[in-house]
Formats: structure tokens, sequence, C-alpha cells
């Protein structure tokens, strides 16, 4: 395995470990998403002074726009992904979000941006999908006959609340990972300035903005919708820096592999999904989240299609 392909693996292993490490660290939903975004913003300056301003990438109104946008419903995101995390746990919490992820991305990308051309890669396309949806399903299984002491009732309230949340937060992240591209295909960004340098320059140059807007959404929501403003600079929150950090280092790795011809962005975005492995396993055997034998034959087959899916989805030019 070359280094470009080990390298195109890091979004995986640190994307995958985000619920892992905020799980770890703690501190309620808040305090998590206000800390990640400032671990974010840090992350965001150092690409900003080390890369982006020396290669006099394009820093326009346009490319404010984008970023402090994408960078709002980003922290919408965030801040539902680690509400469900609370009613499901991370080893299926992020399963779900990761599979919800796929699929809304790839539709939006067929149906919004047209990157869906012939009625084959269509076919194939929604098979994947529908690989994707049954491993999710079989994921998300809970055991037949359940002996904890936690009542049933309450139990389907805490997956009902679970499953609202990465619902919200799944629309959130959508709109971030397709905004972009989106506007580059309104031509409000245009061609010229999202195609420089193999894309590299424009994706690069929206972190430092996408990073405030990351900010300004996160305190919004602590304030206003988590009520959580007397708490939200308790110690929690700066220790939540370091979950930022390492969702730093799979954004910045993601965008070096995308940016390297022998492995191109299709591959890394592929590559980058594979985090679900990570999450659910590691949620398993690291965070101890129990699961009967039963769950864990339904976990390990369900992650399997999702997988599957999300590479013939990531790469459907070459299967169509």
């Amino acid at each position: 395995m070359n280094l470009a392909i080990l390298l195109a693996l890091v979004p995986a292993l640190a994307w995958g470990s985000v619920g892992l490490v905020n799980t770890k660290v703690g501190g309620t939903a808040g305090q998590q998403t206000l800390g990640m975004t400032f671990g974010a913003l840090i992350f965001s300056l150092a690409t900003m002074l080390f890369y982006v301003m020396p290669a006099h990438a394009y820093l326009g109104p346009e490319i404010w726009t984008v970023g402090i946008v994408s960078g709002l419903v980003w922290a919408v995101g965030t801040a539902g992904q680690f509400l469900a995390i609370k009613d499901l746990g991370v080893s299926l919490a992020i399963p779900l979000s990761t599979a919800g992820q796929i699929v809304t991305n790839a539709l939006m990308a067929a149906a919004v941006l047209g990157d869906w051309k012939t009625g084959k890669m269509w076919a194939i396309g929604l098979v994947s999908i529908i690989s994707v949806v049954i491993g999710a399903t079989l994921i998300s299984a809970r055991d037949r006959a359940s002996n904890s002491g936690i009542t049933a009732e309450t139990k389907k309230r805490s997956m009902t609340k679970g499953l609202v949340y990465l619902v919200i937060s799944t629309m959130g992240f959508m709109i971030y990972f397709v905004l972009p591209n989106f506007l580059n295909k309104i031509h409000y960004i245009s061609d010229a300035i999202k195609n420089k340098n193999n894309g590299i320059d424009y994706m690069t140059a929206i972190v430092g903005p996408q990073a405030v807007g990351q900010v300004i959404g996160a305190f919004l929501i602590v304030v206003f919708v988590l009520k959580e403003a007397d708490t939200m600079f308790a110690k929690p929150t700066w220790k939540n820096i370091l979950t930022g950090l390492v969702w730093g280092v799979g954004n910045i790795f993601m965008f070096i592999s995308a940016a390297n011809p022998a492995v191109g962005q299709t591959v890394a975005t592929t590559f980058s999904q594979l985090g679900i492995i990570v999450a659910t396993f590691g949620g398993i055997y690291i965070l101890g989240e129990k699961k009967s034998s039963y769950q864990m034959k339904l976990i390990i087959l369900g992650t399997i299609l999702v997988v599957v899916g999300a590479i013939i989805i990531g790469n459907i030019n070459k299967f169509a």
C-alpha cells in the first residue's frame, strides 16, 4: 500500500474517531459542539496562514458567503449528531449518520448537481443506495430479547428522539457538503475560481470563513436552542477543542488526497466514509457499548453493505 493511499485513509480514521473522542472527553452536546468549533477554528487558521495565503488563493466576498453559510449548517449537523450520540450511543448514531449522509449526498449530487447522467448510472446508484439503507437498518437493529432494567417505552422514546436528531443532523451536513458545488452550478461561484489548481484552492480558501460560520452557528445553537449559555465556557468545552483538532486533521488530509492525481476526489471521498468502521467498532470495543451476539452479526453485515454501497456510489463512473 503506497503512501498516497495511506494518507487518503487518514480522514476515515480521524472522522470515525470524532464520536469516540468527544464521548471520552465528555460534556453536554452544547459544550461538545462549541469546543469542536474552537478546534476547527484553530486548524482553519493554520490552513489559511500556511497554505491559502501563500498560494494567493482567491478570498473575495463569494468565498466568505459560501464559507460562512456552510459553516452555519455544519454547526447544525454537528449539534444534532452529538445529541443523537447521547440517546443512541456512538456505535449506532455515527453509522446511521454516515449512512444518511451517503444517501442524501448521492441523491443531491445526482438530482441537483447532475452528476448521474445516464440511466445505467441511476440504476447502479439506486441499487447502491438500497444497499446503504439496508445496511443502516441492520446496524440499528435492537436485540430480540433485552432483559435490561430500561423499560421498552423508555428505549422507544430515546430511539425516536435520537433518530429525529439524526434527521436534523443529516440535513445540516447534506447542505454543508453540497453548497460549494451547488453555488458553482448556479454560477454564483465561477468555474475559474472553482477549478483553479484542481479545485484545491477553492476548497481550502473556504476553510477560514467556514470556521467563522461554525463558531457563530455553535454559539447560536448553544444559547438559543440548547439553552446552555451558563455552562458553555466550562472546562468540557475547552477539552473538546481536541475533538475539533481531530476533525481538522481529517479535513486537511481529505483536501490533500483529493488534490493528489494518484488518488483524486472520488477515491478520497469514498475512503473518508470508511470512518463508519472506526466509529461502529470503536464504540463497541473502546467505549464498551453493549451488543448481543445477534446484534453483532447484524452490525457486521450492515457495515459491509454500507461500505460496499459507499464505494460503488463514490466510483459510480467506473461501474457505469
